[in-house]
């Protein structure tokens, strides 16, 4: 129904923002950094998910039309609603979900409140041949244990993404990547 939403962030919340458009004011909830990057007064545009239920219209809101649809893949499995699918989002990078999921491991996916063992296994078990691996992916594989270690140097899990985000995709080796995202930091 809404598949796009551009206007100006006229509030910030824990978990959502408001953002007015042709005069309304639509709730719309987004992963912790997609609401670090809005700013009060700024326009922005939202690629979105109406989640309609019994008793209540959700909109969800991503940066890009990737993100929206890994959402979606999240919410095909038996078990994950929007709410734990956007948590899970909020855990990585799409294309390092897309790894672990690719390489079964589903210890990662566990490090969602509210997602268990089973529920993990479910998700790898529904969307390993749908996310399939793509080069992009086979050189993020050592970014789950990079951005551990840079959450657990006091980094925010925005800026950890944003710094494996810009590490060049032909270095593929955990520790070399960790490396070189802390270069990229500022961090000799």
């Amino acid at each position: 129904m809404i598949g796009r939403i551009e206007g100006t962030v006229s509030a910030k919340r824990v978990g959502f923002i408001i953002l007015s458009a042709g005069g309304v004011g639509y709730k719309v909830a987004a992963t912790r950094e997609v609401l670090a990057a809005l700013k009060m007064g700024e326009k922005f545009a939202l690629w979105t998910h109406l989640a309609v239920r019994e008793d209540s219209l959700d909109l969800y809101g991503f940066r890009t039309e990737d993100e929206l649809h890994f959402f979606e893949l999240l919410l095909m499995v038996p078990g994950v609603g929007p709410k734990s699918a956007l948590a899970i989002l909020d855990l990585a990078p799409v294309e390092t979900l897309r790894s672990a999921i690719a390489q079964s491991n589903t210890q990662y996916l566990t490090k969602v409140s509210g997602v268990g063992r089973k529920t993990a296994e479910k998700i790898v078990l529904e969307l390993r041949e749908k996310v399939g691996t793509s080069v992009a992916g086979e050189a993020l594989q050592g970014d789950e244990d990079a951005l551990e270690a840079m959450r657990s140097l006091g980094y925010t899990l925005h800026e950890a993404r944003d710094a494996l985000r810009k590490v060049p995709h032909d270095v593929t080796e955990g520790s070399e990547r960790l490396r070189a995202a802390l270069k990229i930091l500022g961090v000799k």
